[in-house]
């Protein structure tokens, strides 16, 4: 903006200049009356938030092509090893989707290769290389995109959720109009919108859209002034029409075993008022929850939960870490007899600008071992059928969907791929409230900036264009519906001339056998798996 002035002044005295002293300060005037006119046009254009909170200076970043043709990330390398199939995510890809319509190239994963000691390392030859398996007799794509039943034996409300969602975004970590964009999106598109734990706020409810409501280890829109649940509050919130299902969070791929922090810089008097805590002070949750302590107790107050929100759809999130433990609490939903109607597995992997970068990829299982332990868990103990999983953890292609679905989850939710579609340019400022396209920012100047219109037709033409590439690599692949989808279709690259599916690259247990006879490999923990104790 500052810019702006100064040129608008510039021009206005080479005006005066010109006609006081010298025709030829007219040579002056003229590019700085056109510099003005075109800051002008920046500041009242609703395309590009980023000329809307720097007019004249935010064209610097198009010149070097970062919003226009993108640029892999240095940053959004994920870990080495299995599950690292993508190596990293192009801003262009998933934001161009948005910005420009349905796109055979909605969003991609960046796999490039180099030449080292006279060979070729890298791209469909690399070490962690993913493909899927086509059919030789391919089916049509279906003119609708599938989506999958969400409600289990004692769900009374069940919900036909989309194969991409928007992942736990927060109001606070995120922008007033961020989030009332991402609603909008969701209500245009069909898909659900997960709160985050930061509560249910007015935003979620304008746009009229989809919500699964995210309660976290604070209890952000159901707290006692003492900070516990507070279940009559609860009850009266999720009755609301708005609100499809409750999920529970027990941890987050972007730091699990840590409570969530929201810097002071960020919680203004709104925010604080939603989450009924101080202004201006930093907001660090809890690491665990108050109101259980047991796998026994979690489960219990799952079913509970479901009780207060009248029989809606009820699960939780986790970045999964101990196999043990989460046999644990398979024991406890058998001992109790009660499910959750879905599980969200979160990987290692997730997060956004604001993640601790000392817990990215470090602590906790990466999304395809930890979506792998859980589905085989609950088909080992018979109880697959009963729940629904979704995965969550750098999702942001047609392909990723698909991968993910033949590893065993039934949808997915992708947070930085809406981030990027809402316009987001991966400054790493989510933490100091000064976002440049007004994000990830309670800045008022910088809100402003992000068009709700604009951004919310982005983030709905993003999620079509990638569920319909989902749709037709499953078609080529001659696959009907996601359920047919199985790790013998997904193969991963094991050496210069080997390729191997998941079916064989891991252990997928029988149902039920756990309770009969547990392989060697699962024993130990499940011999351990005690539903008292974590």
């Amino acid at each position: 903006m500052l810019c702006l002035l100064f040129v608008a002044l510039g021009a206005a005295g080479s005006l005066f200049l010109a006609g006081a002293v010298s025709a030829w300060w007219w040579c002056a005037a003229g590019p700085l009356l056109a510099l003005t006119a075109l800051g002008g046009r920046d500041l009242v254009q609703r395309r590009h938030a980023l000329l809307r909170s720097y007019p004249l200076l935010g064209r610097f970043r198009f010149l070097f092509g970062v919003e226009a043709a993108g640029e892999p990330s240095g940053t959004e390398r994920g870990p080495s090893g299995p599950g690292a199939h993508t190596r990293g995510v192009h801003q262009a890809d998933t934001y161009g989707a948005g910005a420009h319509g349905d796109s055979a190239h909605a969003a991609g994963a960046y796999r490039g290769g180099a030449y080292e000691g006279g060979a070729y390392r890298g791209g469909a030859y690399g070490d962690v290389h993913e493909f899927l398996e086509p059919s030789m007799r391919p089916v049509d794509v279906p003119e609708e995109p599938p989506v999958v039943r969400v409600g289990g034996p004692d769900c009374a409300q069940p919900y036909d959720m989309a194969l991409l969602n928007v992942s736990g975004l927060s109001f606070g970590a995120l922008s007033a109009n961020a989030i009332l964009a991402l609603n909008r999106g969701a209500a245009l598109g069909g898909f659900a919108q997960d709160t985050g734990e930061g509560g249910l706020t007015e935003h979620h409810l304008r746009g009229g859209g989809d919500l699964v409501w995210e309660i976290g280890t604070g209890y952000f829109g159901c707290r006692t002034a003492e900070g516990d649940f507070e279940a009559r509050e609860f009850a009266d919130k999720a009755a609301l029409p708005e609100v499809k299902c409750v999920s529970l969070k027990l941890s987050q791929g972007a730091g699990p075993g840590m409570g969530a922090v929201l810097p002071g810089a960020k919680v203004s008097a709104e925010v604080a008022r939603e989450r009924g805590v101080p202004e201006g002070r930093t907001v660090v949750s809890p690491p665990y929850h108050r109101v259980f302590s047991t796998p026994r107790e979690l489960v219990r107050f799952l079913a509970r939960m479901r009780e207060l929100a009248g029989g809606k759809p009820t699960g939780f999130k986790l970045c999964v870490g101990s196999r043990r433990q989460f046999l644990a609490v398979c024991k406890a939903m058998l001992a109790e007899g009660v499910t959750p109607d879905f599980i969200v597995v979160d990987g290692s992997e997730g997060g956004t600008g604001a993640a601790r970068r000392e817990f990215t990829g470090a602590v906790g299982m990466p999304l395809t071992e930890g979506l792998i332990t859980v589905h085989n868990a609950l088909v080992g103990t018979g109880l697959r059928d009963r729940v629904r999983i979704g995965a969550s953890g750098r999702v942001a292609s047609g392909s990723d969907i698909v991968k993910r679905l033949a590893q065993g989850a039934d949808y997915t939710n992708a947070a930085r791929a809406m981030m990027s579609a809402l316009g987001c340019l991966r400054a790493h400022r989510c933490h100091t409230n000064t976002c440049p396209v007004g994000v990830a920012t309670q800045d008022p100047r910088r809100v402003r900036a992000l068009d709700v219109a604009d951004k919310s037709e982005r983030v709905f033409r993003y999620q079509r264009a990638t569920v319909r590439d989902a749709s037709e690599i499953m078609a080529a692949m001659g696959v009907r519906e996601p359920a047919a989808l199985t790790p013998h279709r997904l193969l991963r690259r094991t050496g210069p001339t080997t390729a191997r599916t998941y079916a064989e690259l891991y252990e997928w247990p029988a149902p039920g056998v756990l309770l009969a006879e547990p392989p060697r490999s699962w024993a130990e923990d499940w011999t351990s798996a005690d539903p008292d104790t974590f």
